[in-house]
């Protein structure tokens, strides 16, 4: 039996802090169930946005013509059995090198369908607010549902939780249990 695959896309500007601390922990889980796993940070690669031209929509498999990090993330992207989104929610939604990352996206699309319709999706959402809809962390949940279903993809889980201080989320053992057990989930398909 192969073992499945997992991309971890973080979309914090903090290493350390708490999407990150989730995303660790779905990783733990993921490996104690013999899942490969690979971690990109997006604060710091090279992602510009969306252009707009339609040249990734033309042939069937073409990537962005955009040079920058995306090509490196495209065939990660494609080879996954699952793909895990890590980050904060910023001005009550996803953050800047999230939405970034969603939009080039795009790129995965194109006559033959999405290349990642099929695919298993795990989100990872940590916000200052207790109330999910204050902080804004339901409109970027809602982003990510609409999106999904819109491709054909699966959310296996969505996990989130409010901290705000750099790891604080460490200390919140429900939703780190939960985002354990979403990796372990992951990894077995």
């Amino acid at each position: 039996m192969m073992k499945r695959k997992i991309v971890v896309v973080l979309g914090s500007p903090r290493r350390q802090g708490n999407s990150a601390t989730l995303a660790a922990q779905l990783t733990a889980g993921a490996e104690a169930r013999g899942a490969e796993v690979e971690s990109f940070y997006l604060h710091g690669m090279d992602i510009r946005p969306c252009s707009a031209c339609g040249w990734c929509q033309d042939e069937p498999h073409r990537d962005c013509n955009i040079a920058d990090d995306m090509r490196l993330l495209y065939p990660k992207l494609r080879e996954a059995d699952a793909i895990v989104i890590a980050g904060p929610i910023y001005w009550f939604t996803v953050s800047a090198q999230t939405k970034l990352f969603m939009d080039r996206c795009h790129a995965l699309g194109g006559p033959e369908g999405n290349a990642l319709a099929g695919k298993q999706f795990g989100i990872l959402l940590a916000y200052a607010d207790p109330d999910p809809f204050i902080s804004g962390a339901v409109n970027a949940l809602r982003a990510f549902q609409d999106s999904f279903r819109h491709i054909g993809a699966e959310i296996v889980g969505m996990v989130y939780g409010s901290a705000s201080a750099a790891g604080e989320i460490a200390a919140n053992e429900h939703v780190m249990q939960q985002a354990y057990d979403l990796g372990q989930q992951l990894a077995v398909g």
